[in-house]
């Protein structure tokens, strides 16, 4: 049997997800949980969901997360931690208020909560502790005892995470033409953000140009490309690109676009692109269509080899990442000295998202903050 690991204070984990549309039928009344408050028409948010439609209305994100679940409650049990481990959405069922309220029946007091979200940002970050403290104050409103909830720092930088990309991008790099595979360029690929996001994103100290955001993305991608000469003797080049702007033209976004990149690197004479997606957790549709459709698309137009690898998804190298990362502020809060896992230059990430860090665009509360209002 496993050493009993001690994750007190702490009595259980929740898995905090964007959710997605899981039938035909959900994909609008989805969209209108996620753009509410913007006005934007139902025949919009149509035209909009066209890309869900194309995968018979179904997103794979939720599939992906009960994968993850599955992996995080095996390896618990497997090394003798006993937390349990919820699920809750921002935008679909298991909707988050619905999740806490079950937990508070449940009985649990303190609880760590593990975005799918690595970085540093407002829609990655705090976005998300905005709903927490909707949530608890819908629970409030109920009379219900609030359990006191605090976030996982962000993993962009742990082992766990990093690896399984690396094996990703070598194996997809394997998977190209041999005439083509030494000259491959390697696109790591992740969310673009208004630029004014990405700028304040981070704490106070990191604001400036592209922010925490910008630097944590470079700095992965950094690990990778160096990991992967290692690992097959090639120097690849890379860059940073985006993908899955969704915002008005007039507003900058972050660039080049992958499409946009494709384009100049095959114009450029490069033989070969590998697309990886360093910021996201799983598969996800923003995943499929964007990069294994649209960009796909995009490259087979050019006469481009092109080949996707694997996000981390359930790997069960992330799966022991959160299982260390649980530890790791379990121990910080019983006033433990813990050495936190990190590669790279940046270091760990804060455990406490400190005052001004990825500021709102308009003032709200936010839970498990220096700034809650729920301490």
């Amino acid at each position: 049997m496993p050493d009993v690991l001690d994750a007190s204070p702490y009595d259980a984990l929740l898995l905090l997800s964007f959710g997605g549309p899981e039938g035909p039928d959900d994909v609008v009344p989805f969209l209108e949980n996620v753009t509410r408050g913007r006005g934007i028409p139902k025949e919009r948010l149509k035209e909009v969901g066209q890309h869900y439609f194309l995968f018979g209305g179904v997103s794979p994100i939720n599939d992906q997360n009960r994968a993850l679940l599955d992996a995080l409650r095996k390896d618990f049990a497997e090394h003798g931690l006993d937390l349990p481990v919820y699920w809750g959405n921002r935008n679909w069922a298991p909707y988050l208020t619905d999740t806490l309220r079950e937990m508070v029946h449940d009985g649990r007091r303190r609880v760590l909560v593990l975005a799918t979200s690595a970085y540093a940002s407002y829609s990655g970050c705090r976005q998300y502790r905005e709903n927490l403290a909707d949530a608890l104050a819908a629970l409030e409103s109920e009379g219900l005892e609030l359990p006191k909830i605090d976030k996982l720092r962000h993993y962009f930088n742990h082992p766990g995470f990093v690896e399984p990309m690396i094996d990703g991008v070598v194996r997809s790099l394997a998977e190209l033409p041999e005439e083509v595979r030494d000259g491959a360029h390697i696109a790591f690929c992740t969310h673009s953000i208004p630029t004014s996001a990405a700028d304040t994103s981070g704490p106070v100290e990191e604001h400036g140009d592209g922010g925490a955001y910008v630097r944590q993305h470079l700095d992965v991608a950094r690990l990778i490309a160096d990991a992967v000469r290692e690992r097959t003797g090639v120097d690849h080049p890379w860059q940073l690109v985006y993908q899955s702007r969704s915002g008005a033209p007039h507003i900058p976004w972050l660039e080049p676009d992958i499409c946009d990149h494709l384009e100049e690197r095959q114009a450029a004479g490069v033989p070969a692109v590998v697309m990886a997606p360093i910021g996201f957790v799983s598969d996800h549709m923003e995943v499929l269509y964007d990069l294994d459709t649209e960009a796909t698309a995009k490259a087979e137009e050019l006469g481009l080899p092109v080949r996707r690898s694997a996000t981390v998804g359930a790997d069960p190298r992330f799966a022991a990442a959160v299982r260390d990362l649980v530890l790791e502020r379990a121990g910080d809060e019983r006033g433990q000295e813990v050495t936190p896992c990190a590669l790279g230059t940046l270091g760990a990430s804060h455990n406490l998202c400190p005052v001004g860090c990825c500021p709102a665009r308009a003032p709200r509360p936010a839970a498990a903050g220096a700034d809650s209002p729920y301490a």
